[in-house]
C-alpha cells in the first residue's frame, strides 16, 4: 500500500488542513508573544558570542515560563468562579490560552519587592 504524499492527503482531507491551521494558529501566536516580551534590539539576538546567544536565550525562556504560569493562575482564578460553570462551551474551553500579554506593559516601571508575594486566590486556598 503506498502512502498518500502529505500535500494530496491535505488537499483531500478538510479535518487535516484545520489540524493543521490550528497549529499555525499555535505557533503564531507562541511568536507573536515571543516577540513582544523579547522586545530589546527588535527582538534579535545580535551577538555571535555564544555565551550571550545562551544568556538571551535562557532569559526569553524565563520570560515564557514566568508568563505562563502567572497567566495560568489569573485564567484559573477568574474561572474558580461558580458563575463561568455552565457558560463556557467545549469550544470556549478549548480556545482558553495562557499566552495573552495584551494585560502587560513592558515599557513602564516595575516595583519588585521579592519579600511580597502576588496575592492570588489559589494560594489562600492552599495555605
Amino acid at each position: 500500500m503506498l502512502l498518500k504524499p502529505l500535500l494530496c492527503q491535505y488537499l483531500q482531507s478538510e479535518e487535516l488542513r484545520q489540524e493543521i491551521n490550528a497549529g499555525l494558529n499555535v505557533v503564531e501566536n507562541w511568536n507573536s508573544t515571543n516577540g513582544f516580551i523579547f522586545y530589546g534590539k527588535s527582538g534579535e539576538i545580535s551577538t555571535n558570542q555564544p555565551t550571550e546567544q545562551l544568556l538571551a536565550v535562557l532569559s526569553l525562556h524565563l520570560l515564557q515560563v514566568c508568563l505562563i504560569y502567572v497567566n495560568t493562575l489569573m485564567i484559573q482564578e477568574v474561572l474558580s468562579s461558580s458563575s463561568w460553570n455552565n457558560q463556557l462551551t467545549k469550544n470556549d474551553q478549548r480556545a482558553l490560552t495562557p499566552l495573552i500579554y495584551s494585560h502587560i506593559n513592558p515599557y513602564g516601571t516595575f516595583h519588585l519587592d521579592m519579600n511580597e508575594r502576588l496575592v492570588l486566590k489559589m494560594e489562600e486556598e492552599v495555605r
